[in-house]
């Protein structure tokens, strides 16, 4: 019997190979991911699944802004609540086409932040499309924060650190009771609490790697598996110089990302949650792309990342 795995699903198992985020492209390319997790399970391994929504977000975004002169835009909290159910539906109904009777629970799952996170005083995270400035200043009037790229004009929000999943429970009592479960998708829908000890929603994007190490931890997992369009993290990525990272440890994986190998906006996540997970579980953390994460779990393949030596 395999380990209990924590399978984080890239953009790129969501959508066409070139982007695109219609219908069919996504209920094809989540068969096609469903297709590879289905095999894990099959292997004996206990399976719990987060992914991202960036895609899915955006063109819920989209649909805000162009009807705002119909109906009032709703909060990126609900957008992202949303996309958990329509992502995690696909999901289920794909998973249990490639097992069977295989019991599959999705989860809208909340996580915490900190109000008083640093990332709230500089939103810095662009979220959707580009726009002209005239359209920019009018969404400026429904609160939202917008600015001047290269390309035009885009919305930003905060991208605090998650604090804790706080549906986790449910996933555990789920995971325990026979079920591969979907939880904390696009990162989680982001909740602070307030003085009275109340949860309410809040403008911002968690990071979906950050928030699915901190499932994995919260869930028990052995490995966290995080899958993305390539099979190995580098060293001098994009240069002639680029070379692959396979077996490495947290104290020299952390050298090479005080030394920039990691861009913020791309791998530099995936190594931090990486990184995160294996110092405090001592499990293992794999990054790689989503057709090798079979042969990762048998340690031969992607990058793996652990706490220390003594494995």
């Amino acid at each position: 019997m395999g380990g209990r795995v924590l399978i984080a699903l890239g953009g790129n198992a969501m959508t066409a190979p070139d982007g695109s985020a219609s219908p069919a492209d996504q209920q094809r390319a989540i068969g096609e991911a469903m297709a590879h997790v289905a095999a894990l399970s099959r292997a004996g391994h206990e399976v719990v699944l987060t992914h991202g929504n960036g895609p899915q977000v955006g063109n819920l975004l989209l649909k805000n802004q162009l009807a705002a002169h119909v109906v009032p835009p709703v909060p990126l909290d609900w957008c992202v609540a949303q996309t958990q159910g329509t992502i995690g539906t696909l999901i289920m109904n794909a998973l249990q086409r490639e097992l069977g009777h295989a019991r599959v629970a999705a989860i809208v799952t909340r996580t915490l932040v900190d109000p008083a996170d640093p990332a709230f005083q500089d939103p810095v995270k662009p979220i959707g499309r580009y726009f002209g400035e005239d359209e920019a200043r009018r969404f400026e009037g429904h609160g939202q924060v917008w600015r001047r790229f290269d390309r035009g004009w885009r919305r930003v929000v905060a991208s605090p650190r998650p604090v804790e999943i706080l549906d986790a429970s449910a996933a555990v009592a789920l995971i325990d009771a026979g079920f591969t479960v979907v939880a904390a998708g696009g990162g989680g829908v982001p909740v602070v609490r307030r003085e009275d000890g109340a949860l309410t929603g809040i403008e911002a994007v968690i990071d979906k790697d950050l928030a699915a190490a901190a499932l994995a931890v919260a869930v028990g997992a052995t490995d966290l598996v995080i899958a993305t369009d390539v099979p190995n993290a580098a060293v001098d990525f994009g240069t002639p110089r680029a070379r692959p990272i396979e077996e490495i440890d947290v104290a020299a994986l952390r050298e090479l990302q005080a030394a920039g190998h990691f861009a913020g906006g791309s791998m530099g996540p995936k190594v931090e949650a990486a990184v995160c997970f294996a110092e405090e579980t001592g499990g293992r953390a794999v990054i790689t792309s989503l057709h090798h994460i079979g042969a990762a779990l048998s340690g031969n393949i992607g990058t793996r990342v652990y706490r220390g030596v003594e494995r």
